[in-house]
């Protein structure tokens, strides 16, 4: 019997191992639409002792298919984002305190206790609609930081723009999690390419005054915030490389480093890059890099394929999904997202298209 206690306890990589091989075989007999891939690709079970040997369910059978492990009641069903007509991915989650227990110990494991930051959230599309995996953890983040300075923003950039000035300037730690394209309006905002109102702007050039800010360069440098792109241009903006993109919100914001996350609809797991794009996973998911021309085949470090992720999290649904991001991974298990495949649907998560 494979329990959470177990899967969250993971320490090392032949614990991580033996785990996911027990998480296969009970997903292979309790999940149907599972079952039956594997059954397709003509796998013998019994025969499967690594973790190169478990078949990877394609992430668009979360668009066409149910995909659970067991017969509970449908608690949370998460939902991706996508343009009108578009088919979106729904993950339903049959015990939402396992995705609460996984986001919770995987932000502890990155950056520590909650409770040290004020958590605030630029997330206008997720927050427009209904469903989102992503609103759920920042808005249970927000509560637990304990903090009446926390919260939600929208369009109200003049506002989170003085909030994030003062907090800064007190000492405040401070965690910034955007949505790209709404972290770049942001920053336009900061450098005066934006309207404010004329009350808001007094206070904002009070703000300013009194702060270490360079104005003769006219950059924010905010010490104690973190930056933090769950990445999406949601049709707003044109796409843009990493590099690119993080040289212009470090430079808008003052900061030396831009955080990410890497998550999406199908996980329950997030991985984490505290800079230059290096994404590191929580012990209990891991990612492969499969061959592009063959699915099937796994290519050594540092060369560019297929993303497959194994979250172990997803004992409910499904623990090993074949992404359609493309990336590569280091000797150090980090691993980097690169790009998408050229035929699948322009998803919200964290990507830069090269």
């Amino acid at each position: 019997m494979i329990t959470t206690t177990d899967i969250f306890a993971i320490s090392s990589q032949k614990q991580f191992e033996k785990i996911a091989l027990k998480v296969f075989r009970f997903q292979y007999e309790n999940n149907l639409v599972y079952q039956e891939f594997c059954d397709f690709l003509k796998v013998d079970v019994q025969k499967v002792k690594s973790l190169s040997q478990i078949p990877f369910l394609p992430i668009q059978f979360f668009k066409s298919h149910q995909v659970v492990s067991n017969t509970d009641a449908i608690e949370e069903t998460f939902t991706s984002s996508g343009t009108t007509g578009m088919i979106t991915s729904k993950h339903l989650v049959t015990d939402a305190s396992i995705y609460e227990e996984s986001y919770r110990k995987g932000f502890s494991q990155f950056y520590g206790n909650i409770e040290n930051y004020v958590v605030l959230a630029l997330l206008p599309s997720y927050l427009e609609r209904e469903g989102s995996s992503l609103i759920y953890m920042v808005e249970d983040l927000i509560a637990l930081s304990n903090h009446p300075e926390s919260g939600f923003y929208l369009h109200n950039h003049d506002e989170l723009i003085a909030k994030l000035i003062a907090l800064d300037q007190a000492g405040q730690n401070v965690i910034l999690v955007g949505v790209t394209y709404a972290l770049l309006d942001l920053i336009e905002t900061l450098n005066g390419k934006s309207s404010f109102s004329d009350k808001k702007k007094r206070v904002l050039d009070d703000l300013r005054q009194t702060t270490e800010l360079s104005e003769k360069k006219h950059q924010f440098q905010l010490q104690n915030t973190i930056i933090m792109e769950t990445g999406g241009m949601k049709g707003k903006r044109k796409e843009m490389i990493r590099e690119e993109l993080h040289e212009q919100l470090c430079k808008g914001f003052g900061v030396s480093a831009i955080h990410s996350e890497y998550g999406m609809t199908e996980l329950l797991s997030q991985a984490y890059s505290l800079g230059n794009g290096l994404f590191e996973c929580p012990s209990w998911m891991q990612i492969l890099i499969r061959d592009t021309e063959d699915a099937l085949t796994y290519i050594q470090d540092g060369k560019t394929g297929g993303i497959n992720v194994i979250d172990l999290a997803n004992i409910n649904s499904c623990s090993f999904i074949a992404t359609q991001d493309l990336g590569k991974k280091n000797p150090n298990n980090s691993f980097e997202v690169l790009g998408r495949f050229d035929n699948s649907d322009i998803r919200g998560c964290n990507l830069m298209v090269l």
